[in-house]
Formats: C-alpha cells, sequence, structure tokens
C-alpha cells in the first residue's frame, strides 16, 4: 500500500483525533514481522503540543476539586474497558510492537489490574499534622500536610510495554488529581490512541488525557513547555538526558536504562535459577529495561548451570507473534536485531565466545549466549536490549558484587541463594533500585518501589509510590 493510501494517526485531543498540521513531518509506523508500513504518524511538534496541553489545563482547572471518590470511578471504569477491550488492543501491541501474543494478552490484563490497584490506593493516601510546639514560638499552632495535583503533566513512554508502561504513568497522575498528556514511542501510537479513546467513552472528563503523536522534536516540545509542571520518563538513558534538560527546573521522574545483572550463587537451586534467568533474558526478544542481560555464576557451579541454561533457551519458541506458543518474536525492528548482532561481533573480536549463537532473520533474533566477554566489550557496558546474555564467573561474593557493581546503570539485581547472611550483604552493597532473592531481574510487581540509581533513572514507579511523585507536598499552619 502507498504511503498516500496509508491510515494517518493523528494527536487525540478534545475526545477526537484532531486534523492534522501539514506543516509537520509524516513518520511511517512499520510492522516489525513484515516490514512494511501499516501507517503514517504525524509529528504533533510544538503547535500540537501546545494545543493538547491547553486543553488538559482547562480540564484540570475543570476537574480539580473533583472528590477522591470520582477518581476512584474512572480508574474503576478505564479498568473496565481496557479489559473488554484485551483481545483489540493485544492484537495491535502484536502486530505494532511484535510482542508474542501471549504475553500482550497478558499485559492488558496487567495494564487492567493496575487501574484498579491505582484505585484501591487512593484510599491509603493521607497527609499529616505536625507537632508545631516541639519550640516556643510554635506553641498556639498546628499544622497539617496534604498532597496536592500538579496540574498538567506529561508522560513520555517507550514502545516495548505500549499498554503497561502507559497506565503505569496515567493512572497516578489521574489519581493524583492532574490531567496528563502522553507521547509515546512510535511503536505505541495506535494503542495509546486506542486507550485514549476507550477512557473518553469509559466517561473520563474530556482533556484529562490527551495523547501528542511523533518523535524527538515532540518530546522534547512537551518536556519544555512552560504550563507542563511535572514529566515522567520511560526509555533510553541518552534521550532522558536530553528530556530532563529540555525540562528544567520541574519535577522529572525517570526509569532509564539498565544492564540487570543475575548473581547464581554456589548454593543456589542452579537448574531452576537458569530457567528463570533463561526466561527473563531471551523472552520477548530481551526488550525489557530489566531483562536479564550479564550473569555472573559462582565457579563451582558454571559448567552445570551453562548446560540448564544453554537447555532452557533452546527450548523456547521462536516464532511468528501471533502464534500463541511463540516465546521470542521478532523485534520491534530489523534494524534493531542487527544493532544486537553488531554488538555480539564487537565482544568476540575482543576474545568472547558463543556458548550458543544467536541467528537473525529480518528482525527476529534467536537466544544468543556468550562467555569470556571482558568488560571493555559494548555487550558488558551498555544495555543490550535484546535476546542476548553473558556468563561470567566468580570466586567470591566480594567478587561477585565488584562485577555486578561494574556498571553505570542499577536499575533491578537478582540474586540466587538459600544462604540468608549472602542476600543480606547483596541487600546492602548491590548498587540497584530494587532487587530480588530467588528471582531473576525480569520479575516485577506494581506495588512495590521500582526505579534505579546511578545512571538507571531518578525516582518511582509503583502504585502508591507513583502516586506520590504526581504530587507535590503542601503545608498548611494555623494559630489557635
Amino acid at each position: 500500500m502507498s504511503s498516500s493510501h496509508l491510515p494517518l494517526f493523528t494527536d487525540f485531543v478534545g475526545g477526537k483525533l484532531t486534523a492534522a498540521d501539514p506543516a509537520c513531518g509524516r513518520l511511517d509506523l512499520v510492522a516489525p514481522q513484515s516490514g512494511q508500513p501499516i501507517g503514517t504518524i504525524a509529528e504533533s511538534g510544538k503547535s500540537g503540543v501546545d494545543r493538547a496541553v491547553a486543553a488538559a489545563s482547562a480540564a484540570f482547572a475543570a476537574n480539580r476539586k473533583q472528590p477522591i471518590h470520582q477518581r476512584i470511578t474512572w480508574l474503576n471504569a478505564a479498568a473496565n474497558a481496557l479489559r473488554n477491550a484485551g483481545d483489540e488492543i493485544a492484537a495491535l501491541i502484536c502486530e505494532d510492537v511484535g510482542k508474542p501474543i501471549r504475553m500482550a494478552r497478558f499485559e492488558v490484563k496487567r495494564g487492567a489490574e493496575f487501574l484498579e490497584l491505582t484505585a484501591a490506593a487512593l484510599s491509603q493516601i493521607g497527609g499529616e499534622t505536625l507537632p508545631l510546639d516541639i519550640t516556643a514560638p510554635g506553641t498556639g499552632h498546628i499544622g497539617f500536610v496534604r498532597r496536592v495535583a500538579y496540574g498538567v503533566v506529561a508522560g513520555i513512554t517507550p514502545f516495548n510495554a505500549p499498554v503497561n508502561l502507559l497506565v503505569q504513568k496515567i493512572a497516578p497522575a489521574i489519581a493524583a488529581g492532574n490531567a496528563i498528556v502522553a507521547k509515546p514511542a512510535l511503536a505505541g501510537t495506535r494503542t495509546a490512541l486506542r486507550l485514549a479513546q476507550l477512557f473518553h467513552d469509559a466517561g473520563w472528563p474530556t482533556d484529562m488525557f490527551t495523547v501528542v503523536t511523533g518523535d524527538r522534536d515532540t518530546a522534547l516540545a512537551l518536556a519544555s513547555h512552560h504550563d507542563v509542571r511535572a514529566v515522567s520518563f520511560t526509555g533510553g538513558t541518552v534521550a532522558g538526558d536530553a528530556l530532563a534538560r529540555a525540562a528544567g527546573a520541574k519535577k522529572f521522574v525517570a526509569e532509564l536504562g539498565s544492564n540487570a545483572a543475575n548473581i547464581v550463587m554456589a548454593d543456589a537451586d542452579v537448574e531452576a535459577a537458569a530457567k528463570k534467568i533463561a526466561s527473563a533474558a531471551f523472552e520477548a526478544s530481551g526488550q525489557q529495561c530489566i531483562s536479564a542481560q550479564r550473569v555472573l555464576v559462582a565457579r563451582p557451579v558454571l559448567e552445570k548451570f551453562l548446560r540448564h541454561f544453554t537447555a532452557a533457551a533452546q527450548a523456547l519458541n521462536v516464532g511468528k507473534a501471533e502464534d500463541p506458543k511463540t516465546d521470542v518474536g521478532p523485534m520491534v525492528s530489523k534494524a534493531s536485531a542487527t544493532r544486537v548482532m553488531a554488538m555480539c561481533d564487537d565482544a568476540l573480536a575482543k576474545g568472547a565466545r558463543f556458548i550458543l549463537q544467536p541467528r537473525q532473520r529480518d528482525a527476529t533474533l534467536s537466544p544468543g549466549i556468550l562467555t569470556d566477554v571482558p568488560t571493555s566489550a559494548r555487550l558488558w557496558c551498555e544495555e543490550v536490549f535484546g535476546p542476548v546474555a553473558l556468563v561470567a564467573t566468580f570466586d567470591d561474593i566480594d567478587e561477585a558484587l565488584s562485577m555486578a557493581n561494574d556498571s553505570e546503570f542499577g536499575l533491578q539485581g537478582a540474586v540466587f541463594t538459600r544462604d540468608l547472611a549472602a542476600a543480606l550483604r547483596f541487600s546492602e552493597d548491590f548498587e540497584v533500585g530494587a532487587l530480588w532473592i530467588n528471582e531473576a531481574t525480569r520479575f516485577r510487581l506494581d506495588n512495590y518501589p521500582f526505579g534505579g540509581m546511578k545512571r538507571s533513572g531518578v525516582g518511582r514507579e509503583g502504585v502508591r509510590y507513583a502516586i506520590e511523585e504526581f504530587s507535590q507536598i503542601k503545608f498548611t499552619g494555623v494559630t489557635i
């Protein structure tokens, strides 16, 4: 189909898709499995962002005093709408992102549950009173602290979980009383627009949730907009730096890159660890920020681990995204698969070797396992964001920690051990924002604080923690 006959996707403002500005650019939406364009996305640009933010500002002003029970009603209605449209939304994710359909269906289910969890959490968000009379001047005064909305906030999301990572921003923003303008990644555009229509039809006030479309220019225009009071971003570290500079002196929450280390101690259940880490490394083509990348194994159990790890990787089904049996489908683009292969080539050139060689076919890349990867290789230093993992050995807990912390990233880590003292040592000294013992790094629940240390970001997501990030503290003092 020629580009002139492809559907055009534009901003969702005023409860409907808007007319695209002819002065702004157009971007192809390409299906990763076929490599063919399936739509055209309008670059919203500054003019589109101005329109969306103005609409959101008006919506916030009209709804800023809505009671909490009304926000709970909105969130639960959105959850029902998303659940009822689950098959449709999962099919969009499968086609546009290449995520295997079974995982896409799970993502939609998780998104609906997150909306309900956020609604439930609102009953537990409170303030506090302060004992002002702890000093003589405070005698005869009382004070209280409560959380209030920012106003208009921005949510900028990546392609890899177009429902989950978008809902992780929308629900807490609305729960806190804000209006939100979302800018999804290109591959997540159709999903975001469909969610906006679903939530509007479910009874959300017009323009409390709007969507702008496009790429870098639109994201920067949104982050830098004077009337956007807070920005939440999930994506790469380089993009996060650019958006933080654009945002300037305003609230900025970012979940950025990772290079997740999974540590297997000698006393671990090695076979169970290998299976969990293989799933975490390779399923959904490794395109998760917390996909297992560096696997550090105690030397006495290295051979046993490699045997089980390789077998678990080979047991995964590599195939078409729409097949419910598929574990590893296409990456988001052929260019992404080629990039990962180039990282493997770099490691091989520096002395690494394959335990399991990945095979590329267009955008699809089968699991790959390397060993003897030097710390100078890109696979050790950078985020691979693909179905490739490296295995390295250590001799004691100090060496394991040194290797695990040898990264500019620190999002989520994992340790497999039966030793409580070792687990507590890793809890103290492993430089990550979240740590799992006897679960691999891709394991995540939505009610704990999730976010990174070092270059992996600032702030925390997770139901209650995200509501707090999307609200600000206000103090009131009274003389009695």
